[in-house]
């Protein structure tokens, strides 16, 4: 018999988590037993639909800009209130914009935002969360990267260093926190066919030599990004910490 990967038990936060890679981490966290509170921005309405999908008394959604500290600390306080404690964090919040911005041309607005929203807004939720995490000595943080983050991403240059800079903060976080058996990790998605994604995967032109850049010869799904998250929160990956899991169909090739 293969051994499932269970979450009975857990306590899962989730920013985030009303679309995309998001909503499909707190559905299949959710499946595995997990309680699960995930944050959303502004789409209430997918937000209800994935509450829906799963059920109201293990899942719920918080509206929350995780770039605000103090939204960071209502999400991550209100998870620990109403389920006693906090066992895994998916910091996966994150913004991209398909319109090219090359680097003279950026605003100091595009920049700030793509920083504070994927990159102080992975800060703030691991800030708060790890003074639980702490307490019981034991907990999981696993953060959403990118392969731009690895290879960088031409007129891109904010996204791919808001990327960049959560891979170097989990290798920092992973040695800091080991001995009070905090487990720190990143799963780096390739191209995934989400609502972000769709703008550019639509382009005929762009879309092709996307597909074209890939070995596998298409982008992955939602589902395929939260397969990997699952792993790193579960029982079968206690000696794993400070790793990046790639999950690019072969795109970006990284040791």
């Amino acid at each position: 018999m293969i051994p499932n990967i269970s979450l009975e038990g857990k306590v899962a936060v989730v920013t985030g988590g009303s679309r995309g890679i998001g909503a499909a981490i707190v559905k299949l966290f959710w499946k595995a037993g997990a309680s699960v509170v995930f944050s959303y921005r502004k789409d209430r309405a997918s937000a209800a639909r994935v509450v829906a999908e799963c059920d109201a008394e293990h899942v719920c959604s918080v509206k929350a800009d995780v770039s605000r500290m103090k939204d960071a600390e209502a999400l991550i306080g209100g998870a620990i209130e109403r389920f006693g404690r906090l066992d895994i964090l998916v910091a996966n919040a994150g913004i991209w914009n398909a319109a090219d911005a090359p680097i003279d041309r950026m605003t100091e607005r595009q920049w700030d935002q793509m920083i504070d929203t994927n990159l102080k807004g992975v800060y703030t939720v691991t800030h708060q969360a790890v003074k639980q995490m702490k307490k019981q000595k034991s907990g999981r943080v696993i953060c959403i990267s990118s392969t731009a983050g690895q290879r960088g991403e031409a007129f891109h240059s904010h996204y791919a260093a808001s990327k960049g800079g959560i891979i170097s903060f989990v290798k920092g976080l992973s040695t800091e926190l080991a001995s009070d058996g905090i487990l720190v990790n990143c799963v780096a998605p390739g191209w995934v066919d989400t609502d972000m994604a769709r703008p550019a995967l639509e382009d005929p032109d762009v879309g092709a030599k996307i597909s074209a850049v890939i070995p596998l010869g298409r982008v992955g799904t939602a589902d395929e990004i939260a397969g990997p998250v699952l792993f790193l929160a579960g029982e079968h990956s206690t000696f794993i910490t400070g790793e990046i899991l790639n999950v690019n169909g072969g795109a970006v090739l990284v040791g």
